[in-house]
């Protein structure tokens, strides 16, 4: 029996854009495992998606009319339940032959046909029998309504449809919109299968406006999308639709000249994707004098609001001409481009006006207002808080011109002025929340602020901070660019960590609607990207002082939540479990120091020495922990009594100085590689010495023999975490 190619469509009302390509994809999927499953589809199969803003499609490749007869082997019971003493069959046993299609006129012949497998009580019986195939209408039915079930829909829609059958009246189908046709062709055969009241045809619709013919007759499954197109006006694979609207974009701006540049958001694509079924770009402008207007403002409203592609030139100023995906292709589009041009005026003139009257207040005199806008109802306004991030960047600057290691400014500030310029951003840096800018587009919250900071002559610096100090938004965004959008930045996103954790607001498994894990990795960024000599422990605790009574101190949970980010960002990057674990088990303070600390540990897994000292080190760390009391790292020369020990004793006395030198240098891959010299010691003391030696005093001394010798391996990274 040879196979053909399968074809399911659902033609609905307009899907959600933004949802689309999910919904194709799941829809495409589902249907596929399905058939997968009840053995229509085999290994060779493969599977297309089809999305359009009216229509869910499939193709999948080598589908079986019948799937073959599989033969199976059912356990039934165990024989002591099914079996008599002398062998017959029991009630029971007939009874669930039966109910399996088996012949029981002959219960002896039954029980011979049975195997009896496993012994004494473990033994069981099993029955042998042949189970159909699964005919495609039949398997075809049972995937359509698991993959329309299994659709992840945003929003589920309830609709009636008049009911099939002699007596009048409706029934109710909830579905993510309105359906209006189903296909199923295998190759060009029409599968009698029905979904959400509809019965499968061969025919669907094309495009509202320009389809060549209605209804577009499918003829074949391979023939849809190239069907779907000529006669239709539709591109029905969601990849193509939005692979054509990218290169109509780049022709339209290539076009205008050498000068253009189109804002390809990738999900504005698929949302615009989403909207269209037959994509055709227009180019569109509006008046210069809105350019004005910070370029933000005016990006986020044609993208946001309009579906619209901002146009800017080689520097990535905005220019005034946008580019627009249309659904349909007039002979004249001049009505379609004034049409899009006058829409999209109104919006930017708003834009304009809330630009013009934010400006007719200083920020300083929104501080005020600050103590109304409550912020959380257990940690009370954003005035409350602005003060806590003070609080807070005071307390990074102090950090830092305190610190152990020295933090040179690239400027001529000192950190007195640091910490003026941060004090006087923090208070500020919220109050562009009360702006009528950041009310329309609350995305813009802070770039605003930075905006109105330049324009009432505040110093550069805190103009940018304010700017800044949301910054790292997501991932891969860009840091701060000064000391003081650092500072603020730190400040405001452990003011938010340590309160909500301090009021036991934690992220829950998937769910983490105070964005937490974002700024725990924000944090975690600025640190390390930007070599901050500051101690996280303290820098928590430090954080947690302005609360005062507000909050319970929460820095030791938020310092392991924020060590189990990192360990998931450094996994992302490419590191391995082991490595990662190696290092953040030692719960670095300074995250500047994992990226090198990963490096040493990377270098030193690759030493042929390495497998034999790490497996060591985990035997030494065990033998420690079952040790009775506390065991100090001190070792008593005369109570050396076997060669081994004093070997090891002599070269731990050799090579931990130099490994320890190295690893105060900060060098510690060359920290780690000195202890290769420790593997022939090693080895030799644990093949020659009892360490727990009658005599309670050499016990004691080879203990802390270990001691030091755990201490001298475990600086850089704990070793152990890389045995096998």
């Amino acid at each position: 029996m040879t196979t053909k190619n399968l074809l399911v469509e659902l033609f609905v009302e307009e899907l959600p854009p933004k949802a689309l390509k999910k919904l194709g994809d799941a829809f495409a999927g589902q249907l596929f495992e399905q058939l997968k499953a009840q053995g229509l589809a085999g290994a060779d199969s493969v599977v297309t998606p089809f999305a359009s803003p009216r229509r869910l499609a499939a193709h999948v490749s080598h589908v079986w009319l019948k799937a073959e007869d599989k033969a199976v082997q059912l356990k039934l019971m165990p024989a002591s339940v099914g079996l008599t003493a002398d062998g017959q069959a029991t009630p029971a046993l007939l009874k669930k032959l039966a109910a399996l299609g088996a012949d029981v006129s002959d219960p002896a012949a039954a029980v011979a046909a049975l195997k009896r497998q496993g012994e004494g009580k473990a033994e069981a019986l099993y029955y042998d029998s042949l189970v159909t195939g699964a005919t495609l209408d039949v398997g075809l039915q049972k995937a359509l309504d698991e993959a329309i079930r299994l659709l992840p829909i945003p929003k589920v829609m309830s609709y009636q449809l008049e009911t099939d059958c002699e007596l009048p009246g409706w029934t109710s189908v909830n579905f993510v919109r309105p359906a209006h046709g189903l296909v199923a062709l295998h190759g060009s055969t029409v599968v009698p299968v029905k979904a959400l009241g509809l019965s499968a045809g061969n025919s669907t619709q094309g495009h509202r406006f320009e389809a060549a013919k209605s209804p577009v007759v499918i003829a074949d499954a391979d023939a849809y999308a190239e069907t779907l197109l000529r006669d239709g006006a539709v591109f029905a694979s969601f990849g193509d639709r939005r692979f054509a609207i990218v290169q109509q974009l780049a022709q339209a701006a290539e076009r205008l000249g050498p000068g253009y540049e189109v804002l390809m958001d990738e999900a504005l694509l698929d949302e615009v994707t989403g909207l269209v079924e037959r994509p055709n770009v227009l180019t569109c402008s509006f008046e210069e004098e809105f350019l004005e207007v910070p370029q933000e403002c005016l990006i986020l409203t044609m993208k946001a609001n309009q579906k619209y592609f901002p146009l800017v030139d080689t520097h990535g100023k905005l220019t005034n001409q946008f580019l627009v995906v249309s659904n349909i292709s007039p002979e004249d589009a001049s009505a379609v481009i004034g049409g899009n041009e006058r829409v999209v005026r109104p919006r930017l003139a708003d834009a304009k006006f809330f630009f013009d009257q934010d400006r007719k207040k200083t920020l300083e005199s929104r501080v005020e207002g600050l103590a109304k806008v409550v912020y959380h109802n257990k940690l009370g306004s954003q005035g409350e808080r602005s003060e806590r991030v003070r609080a807070i960047a005071h307390a990074i600057v102090n950090q830092l011109r305190l610190g152990t290691v020295p933090f040179t400014l690239d400027d001529k500030d000192h950190f007195d002025v640091l910490d003026s310029k941060a004090q006087q951003a923090a208070r500020l840096a919220k109050t562009d929340l009360l702006t009528d800018m950041v009310g329309e587009f609350p995305e813009l919250q802070g770039i605003m602020g930075g905006y109105y900071a330049r324009h009432e002559g505040l110093r550069d610096g805190v103009a940018i901070a304010i700017e800044d100090h949301y910054k790292p938004r997501f991932a891969g965004d860009a840091l701060p660019r000064n000391h003081t959008g650092t500072v603020l930045a730190l400040a405001d996103k452990l003011e938010t960590l340590i309160g909500l954790f301090g009021i036991g607001q934690l992220p829950t498994g998937d769910k983490d609607p105070f964005a937490l894990r974002r700024h725990a990795l924000g944090v975690i960024r600025i640190l390390a990207e930007k070599q901050l000599p500051l101690n996280l422990p303290e820098l928590l605790e430090a954080a947690a002082v302005p609360f005062g009574e507000l909050i319970s101190d929460p820095s030791a949970a938020l310092l392991d939540f924020m060590l189990d980010r990192l360990a998931v960002n450094l996994r992302e990057q490419g590191y391995s479990a082991q490595e990662v674990d190696a290092v953040l088990a030692l719960k670095p303070a300074r995250l500047g120091e994992v990226a090198r600390r990963l490096a040493a540990v990377r270098a030193f897994a690759a030493l042929p020495e390495a497998p034999a000292l790490a497996a060591a080190n985990k035997r030494v760390g065990n033998i420690l922990k079952k040790a009775e009391g506390e065991v100090k790292a001190e070792v008593r020369p005369e109570l050396l009594q076997e060669a081994a020990e004093a070997a090891l004793a002599a070269a731990l006395a050799q090579v931990a100085p130099v490994a320890d030198q190295a690893f105060e240098q900060g060098d510690y891959t060359a920290s780690l590689q000195a202890l290769a010299a420790l593997k022939g010691p090693v080895d030799t003391f644990f093949d020659q010495v009892m360490v727990n030696a009658d005599d309670p005093a050499l016990k004691a001394n080879r203990l802390g023999l270990l001691a030091q010798l755990h201490l001298a391996m475990n600086r850089v990274a704990d070793l152990s975490r890389l045995a096998a």
